[in-house]
């Protein structure tokens, strides 16, 4: 319990909550050759503390349900809406992304950046499938391989962490399974972890030690996230983050 209450606190004063990027949120928007205009319901799902979400709602004609299991994280989201005059067009949902209180055919647009591997990717898209409208859109982003192989000291951390970890073209044979047509795909860039995401943390790594008396729990977490962005500085060559953007396909 006091490493869960760690790890809120260590992220809830961050803009996102891992990586990512608004130019690579409007890229995602542009594969998925969304009409800005329309009025559209889209669903976050594992928004965090809301940096996609506050650009959707910025961007979009849109009313969004943000959905997070952590209420400090809402609440955040909540908070930036209502300074950015946002607040009209999202509607924060505290629960699992595992236990959705959607309706059918619900939603025109399913997003989730960095989040679908709390239950994994398969799990994730083939459960939101039937909140989604025949021809909406789904835009996800999954930790990937980038190359066909990778050091071996590479593959035993990310296969402990998340063993559904794959090269996009398996990803994308989920999805063509699962009832869509994928129509885009891009790799984040390097800033999207680095300058996005590790270094902000690192600025406000002593911030967090003090504010939890420098204990032992306390310098655990930012010991394993030293260790993650060590990985990362020595093999971003072979991994990152895939945004996968797909089509729901007509019933048949």
């Amino acid at each position: 319990m006091e490493e869960y209450r760690l790890l809120i606190d260590r992220h809830k004063g961050e803009k996102r909550q891992g990586p990512g990027g608004d130019a690579e949120s409007e890229k995602a928007l542009g594969l998925a050759m969304i009409d800005r205009s329309a009025r559209c319901r889209i669903a976050d799902i594992g928004c965090g503390t809301g940096a996609s979400t506050l650009l959707l709602a910025r961007l979009l004609n849109a009313r969004i349900t943000a959905v997070d299991f952590l209420p400090d994280f809402l609440a955040v989201l909540e908070g930036r809406a209502e300074d950015m005059g946002l607040s009209e067009k999202i509607t924060t949902l505290c629960c699992s992304m595992d236990n959705l209180p959607f309706r059918n055919e619900e939603y025109d647009i399913i997003w989730s950046e960095g989040a679908i591997y709390n239950i994994g990717f398969e799990k994730g898209i083939r459960d939101w499938h039937r909140y989604l409208k025949v021809g909406g859109v789904l835009v996800v982003s999954e930790i990937t391989w980038i190359t066909d192989s990778r050091p071996p000291e590479l593959q035993r951390y990310w296969q402990g962490e998340y063993p559904e970890i794959a090269v996009a073209s398996k990803k994308i044979a989920v999805l063509e399974k699962n009832g869509y047509s994928p129509i885009g795909y891009f790799v984040l860039p390097e800033h999207c972890w680095l300058e996005n995401y590790y270094r902000p943390l690192q600025r406000s790594c002593q911030d967090f030690l003090d504010r939890n008396g420098n204990s032992e729990e306390a310098r655990a977490v930012v010991a394993a996230e030293n260790r993650e962005i060590e990985l990362y500085e020595r093999y971003k060559d072979y991994y990152s983050y895939g945004v996968y953007v797909a089509k729901k396909l007509e019933r048949r």
